[in-house]
C-alpha cells in the first residue's frame, strides 16, 4: 500500500470514528513520532498507580526482590 493510499485510508478511519479514547491514541502515536524529547506522558490511571505504589512502599507494603523472586518460584514449582 502506498503513502498516499494509506494516508487516504487513515484519514477516512479518523472521520468516521466515534471513540474518542481511540482517537486519543492514534493522537498519541503519532505524536511520538514527532517528538525529540524522552518526556513520558502518563494517563491519569498510570500517575494514580505510581502515587498507590509509592504509598505502599513508604508504608512498608512490598516484598524485597529475593523474597518476591522465591514465592514467585514457590508458586511455579507447585
Amino acid at each position: 500500500m502506498s503513502t498516499i493510499e494509506l494516508r487516504k485510508r487513515l484519514i477516512d478511519k479518523i472521520q468516521t470514528t466515534e471513540s474518542n479514547e481511540l482517537l486519543e491514541e492514534a493522537y498519541r502515536l503519532l505524536d511520538l513520532g514527532i517528538e525529540d524529547d524522552d518526556e513520558y506522558k502518563l494517563s491519569i490511571n498510570q500517575r494514580n498507580a505510581i502515587a498507590e505504589a509509592r504509598d505502599q512502599i513508604k508504608g512498608g507494603r512490598f516484598l524485597a526482590d529475593d523474597l518476591a523472586n522465591k514465592e514467585i518460584d514457590e508458586w511455579l514449582n507447585q
